[in-house]
């Protein structure tokens, strides 16, 4: 198990980091600050990630992908993350790559993929993933939303909350209960259209970080969808939903690893030329300490991060993997997200040079896809 790089990746990888440098950032003080509505800008940007090719890395040629194996794809998103300081934006690249793209790809017909895959990797549609409602949670399969039967297809009935890409996706895949009495063993997962009737987006929710793209509520009313639209047989839900997060977990901090070594970068820099009592803050022990325990989790979370893809590219299993990277990730960002702050000192804790914003930012990760502690509990159970 070797991860060095090959020429053709390196290649991408720089390619990748020079367009996120050169074309991500721009009005990032804005999104952040006034959120993710219409007005926000952030669907360009989308459509400039679709144009290069982002969503369609790992995406098999004959739906319009690279075809990329799933770790060159997480290089590339590395270096996204490395040059891109939007983490909301890379958040939502990687949500549409591993929680719409990929059940689709694994459950979907051939129709289904023919249909929406292109349009997800070219940037003509927007996906988000909706099963978190508000008494859910963790108990993620305790869902409320119905599925019931009818002629043709399904009405659905019930509120999604907390979606990423919600407000303005053009799909949802959406679990709900088709046969409530069985328990998880009864939920059935679809793909609902913006243009349905009885479906409603709701609107963006202020939020501490991530501001940058949109998170909120889906509301289905008498919403008919048809049977052509369910995802996987009937009761299905529970292994997309599984599959999907064994997916998502591993791999939806693969753009904030690069981020974790672009906050080292700055904080090298700045421990470096900042003096106090004539020398480098660099050089005083708790400074550098916190130095070396950023390097540490940046080297620790990628390692966690590739492995976890060669697994995958070797067709292994890999749930306890999934949740100790997802564990380990979002702990590592936060940690250092913190010691970057403490390191800039006041100048750190303004919002002109962003650094705050990535603390802010890194904390929405100990609950997405999963809470710290859940994956703590996934990883106990799996122990051997």
């Amino acid at each position: 198990m070797s991860f060095d790089p090959t020429d053709e990746q390196r290649a991408l990888c720089a390619s990748a980091r020079e367009f996120a440098e050169s074309t991500l950032n721009a009005g990032l003080a804005e999104r952040d600050r006034h959120g993710a509505g219409q007005e926000a800008g952030w669907r360009g940007l989308w459509q400039k990630c679709a144009d290069f090719g982002l969503f369609g890395l790992c995406i098999p040629q004959e739906y319009g992908g690279a075809g990329h194996s799933t770790l060159t794809t997480i290089m590339a998103l590395e270096a996204i993350g490395r040059g891109c300081a939007d983490n909301g934006l890379t958040l939502g690249i990687n949500g549409q790559i591993w929680a719409v793209l990929k059940p689709i790809l694994s459950f979907g017909t051939d129709a289904q993929k023919r249909k929406y895959v292109p349009g997800l990797i070219d940037g003509r549609l927007v996906g988000a993933h909706g099963l978190t409602e508000l008494e859910t949670g963790s108990d993620a399969m305790s869902l409320k939303t119905t599925a019931e039967a009818c002629d043709g297809g399904y009405v659905l009935n019930g509120t999604k909350a907390y979606i990423g890409m919600g407000p303005d996706c053009d799909l949802a895949l959406v679990f709900a209960s088709t046969t409530p009495d069985h328990g998880a063993w009864g939920v059935s997962a679809f793909l609902v259209e913006a243009g349905d009737a009885g479906f409603e987006r709701g609107q963006p929710e202020e939020k501490m970080g991530l501001r940058s793209v949109p998170l909120g509520g889906l509301r289905l009313t008498d919403c008919w969808v048809p049977e052509d639209r369910r995802l996987g047989p009937v009761g299905a839900g529970m292994s997309i939903f599984q599959h999907t997060m064994e997916w998502e977990r591993s791999f939806i901090f693969s753009s904030h690893v690069g981020a974790m070594a672009r906050q080292l970068d700055e904080c090298v820099a700045y421990s470096r030329n900042r003096e106090t009592f004539g020398t480098p803050i660099g050089e005083n022990q708790s400074v550098s300490n916190r130095l070396a325990e950023m390097r540490l989790r940046v080297e620790t979370s990628r390692l966690l991060l590739y492995r976890a893809a060669w697994l995958k590219d070797m067709g292994r299993p890999s749930a306890l993997e999934a949740a100790m990277a997802k564990l380990h990730i979002s702990e590592a960002f936060a940690a250092s997200s913190l010691d970057a702050v403490r390191i800039f000192g006041g100048r750190g804790y303004l919002s002109a040079d962003g650094i705050e914003r990535n603390l802010r930012d890194a904390t929405g990760g100990l609950i997405y896809s999963g809470t710290s502690d859940i994956q703590r509990q996934i990883i106990a159970r799996l122990l051997d």
